[in-house]
């Protein structure tokens, strides 16, 4: 991907569809899914430039333009790009500084491909490129702010954990490793080479542990929207129960090679959307 495709400003519903997030977001009300749609969109464009094949210096302005245009957007100047999250913006009181620790977290992946971080900047990643997400659109969901706050802490983090866990094979493909350092030396393993760590017999005893982070997240996660009104808390429980299918998954598949792919079939994302969303 170029650095121009990623500059690309896509068609909020169409960028999303067919995604997990596109399920969550289609049943919200009108002005709550534009606002999901915009968040989702950002998200997306500053994703592809961190994740494109574009010169690091190039990418590093391209992210720097964002922020640019996120502080012009809350001066009152938006740039075209970014005209349409006006009124989002003042809806919702979504914080420029959501949307500036997310460039941050996107951006931890340019200078050099993340490589077994340590547990604290393991956790920053997870807050900045997830939770900081959740921070945002708990407003647009219409949580209380402390319960909001919780909320997008944990699933976020739930949710980057199952990420980690599902893509270890495509990451180690870009040179990438989000395994934490000291998992990996707990298990024994001092290379932090993505391709022979993810080729180690040890790997499980790295990815038990996140397993295991990942259900906490969950759980708390659950106890915050258990304790909230059920339409303000839809969408977030879809995609909670979504991505703990996925986590059931990999724990079923397990972690030693070879590891087929994990998906959630079609009639499996059906099933959570009629529980959840429907009845």
């Amino acid at each position: 991907m170029t650095l121009e495709t990623a500059a690309a400003t896509p068609n909020y519903g169409t960028s999303a569809s067919g995604s997990s997030f596109y399920a969550a977001m289609r049943i919200l009300p009108r002005e709550q899914r534009e606002a999901m749609f915009q968040i989702y969109s950002f998200c997306r464009q500053v994703d592809d430039i961190a994740d494109s094949d574009g010169p690091r210096p190039e990418r590093l302005a391209a992210l720097q333009q964002w922020r640019d245009d996120i502080d012009a957007l809350y001066q009152g100047r938006p740039p075209a790009r970014l005209s349409d999250y006006v009124a989002s913006v003042r809806r919702f009181d979504l914080k420029r500084e959501d949307f500036l620790a997310i460039v941050d977290g996107m951006e931890m992946d340019v200078p050099q491909e993340i490589r077994a971080p340590d547990l604290a900047t393991l956790d920053l990643y997870c807050d900045r490129v997830a939770s900081a997400v959740g921070r945002l659109s708990v407003r647009v969901f219409g949580l209380a702010q402390d319960d909001g706050i919780l909320l997008a802490h944990h699933l976020g983090r739930a949710l980057q954990l199952t990420n980690i866990l599902r893509d270890i094979d495509e990451d180690a493909g870009i040179g990438r490793l989000y395994l934490p350092r000291e998992g990996l030396l707990h298990a024994g393993i001092t290379s932090t080479d993505p391709m022979k760590v993810i080729a180690d017999p040890a790997l499980s005893k790295v990815c038990n542990p996140l397993v295991e982070r990942a259900r906490a997240h969950f759980a708390k996660a659950d106890e915050v929207m258990r304790r909230n009104p059920r339409r303000a808390v839809r969408a977030p429980r879809i995609m909670s129960k979504y991505y703990q299918a996925i986590l059931k998954l990999l724990v079923a598949r397990g972690f030693a090679a070879p590891r087929p792919p994990v998906r959630l079939n079609k009639l499996g994302r059906i099933a959570i959307l009629l529980r959840h969303a429907l009845i």
